[in-house]
């Protein structure tokens, strides 16, 4: 095993926000959170979601922090320093396998966005609704664009993680995270001054409580969970290279906190411009590919260049979005080969990059020439997307919070919470509550719901 001070280690508290930050911005921040928004009543929604992050992401967050920052390891090291050889250790190992799953079929989303980005700059975006839905149901099913889409995807992302933590990760993490910020503001902008889009703005801002129910509760709870990349080992991963002075509950509520900020803005970017049109908020899943081309054109069809513009640079943002989440999926298992079986770092990298490669192109081809391959009655994307979520995620979370608050000795709980006495008690006291008996039952009633018992 590769010794400690062979490990890398943030050279920043900015390095580490960002980069922390970055995994749990994603996709989901830009996509999924505003269809959610928008099936579920809008702003009462968004209420609902801050309040569990503060019950569920946080403390979360904290405990998969104290597992990574107390070890100094990849995070199947990092359980096993701390449990031994008792079965606990599997929750590493556990978290290795669904972040090399997770990456192996989101690099076939990602590059979908790098398609869409490259017909915008070209102007050939589908003009009618119907273009646009069948230009999309052509392209996903091709044999050869989305697969070179997807491993060049996942290999962009393994020159950033080849080049290490502070070289590769922290520098383009404090380039992409600030980009990503002025991509969506000028969206924003843009977003806004179309006619009939305050409407959207309200719907996003003004609270209808009576929307409020406990479905939607558990659809909060869920995207809580899913967006602060909970149960994936990417926090165990980054954590294990922060140094002693990183305030491990601080660090949680920034990152909650931008990680919140980017999904609202991302709201407030889409839901003016399909208010504008008369597109219904709750568009759903097919929102990136197929409804938002056709917003775009409709909003700007009096000037079709401008038109271009936002798309290019709508699909530049959810680009950079999805890097900085696959760089950190990628990460966890680099680590864990580059130290586990004492290999270079590139080459640890290499092996991640080549598996994931592998499982995207199966991904993508089970969207057209594989899509007859079924596992329990599903492609093998949409497979490795159930699994994931309804499974591994949630099991892997669920066993974090229980082993932090159960097994590992108070003392070093204590010690990392309180960055060895430097914060009040309470902080140490709150977490232990949180960790020990609202995150489990929160997590179990989010798995619950994800396999519809609920």
């Amino acid at each position: 095993m590769a010794t400690e001070s062979k490990r890398g280690n943030f050279g920043s508290k900015m390095g580490i926000i960002l980069a922390t930050a970055g995994s749990a911005v994603g996709l989901g921040n830009i996509w999924r959170f505003p269809y959610m928004t928008g099936m579920n009543g809008g702003a009462a929604f968004i209420l609902l979601y801050f309040a569990c992050v503060l019950m569920l992401g946080i403390p979360g967050m904290v405990a998969e922090f104290v597992v990574g920052r107390s070890s100094a390891s990849n995070a199947a090291s990092a359980y096993e320093k701390l449990a031994g050889r008792t079965p606990w250790r599997i929750i590493g190992y556990l978290g290795v396998v669904t972040s090399m799953i997770i990456l192996g079929f989101y690099a076939v989303v990602a590059g979908w966005c790098l398609q869409y980005f490259l017909v915008s700059v070209m102007g050939q975006l589908g003009k009618t609704p119907e273009i646009v839905v069948a230009d999309f149901q052509v392209f996903s099913s091709n044999p050869i664009k989305p697969v070179f889409w997807a491993v060049l995807f996942i290999v962009a992302t393994h020159w950033v993680v080849a080049r290490g933590v502070q070289n590769g990760i922290e520098k383009a993490s404090k380039m992409l995270m600030p980009t990503l910020f002025v991509l969506l503001l000028i969206l924003i902008v843009a977003s806004c001054l179309l006619p009939g889009a305050w409407k959207g703005v309200v719907f996003l801002f003004k609270p209808d409580f009576s929307k409020l129910t406990h479905s939607v509760f558990l659809e909060a709870l869920g995207q809580a969970f899913f967006s602060l990349s909970l149960g994936t080992a990417c926090l165990c991963t980054y954590a294990s290279y922060f140094n002693r002075q990183t305030r491990l509950v601080g660090s949680a509520v920034q990152i909650a906190l931008i990680d919140s900020l980017v999904a609202i803005l991302a709201g407030l970017m889409i839901f003016p411009a399909a208010f504008s049109v008369g597109v219904s908020p709750d568009a759903g899943p097919s929102l990136i590919f197929i409804t938002l081309p056709n917003v775009f054109n409709e909003a700007f069809a009096s000037v079709p260049l401008l038109g271009n513009v936002i798309s290019v640079l709508f699909y530049a943002l959810l680009a950079l979005a999805a890097l900085t989440s696959t760089i950190s999926m990628h990460e966890i298992g680099t680590a864990f080969f580059h130290e586990e079986f004492n290999l270079s770092r590139n080459k640890g990298a290499w092996v991640v990059t080549v598996a994931c490669s592998l499982l995207a192109v199966l991904c993508s081809l089970s969207q057209g020439a594989l899509s007859e391959w079924k596992v329990l009655g599903k492609n093998i994307l949409d497979f490795c997307d159930a699994l994931t979520a309804q499974m591994l995620l949630p099991l892997g979370s669920l066993l974090t919070c229980l082993f932090v608050g159960w097994y590992v000795p108070r003392k070093v709980v204590h010690d990392q919470v309180t960055n060895w006495g430097q914060i009040g008690e309470w902080s140490y006291r709150i977490f232990l509550f949180f960790v020990r008996f609202v995150c489990p039952v929160c997590i179990f009633a989010v798995f619950l719901h994800q396999v519809g018992v609920i």
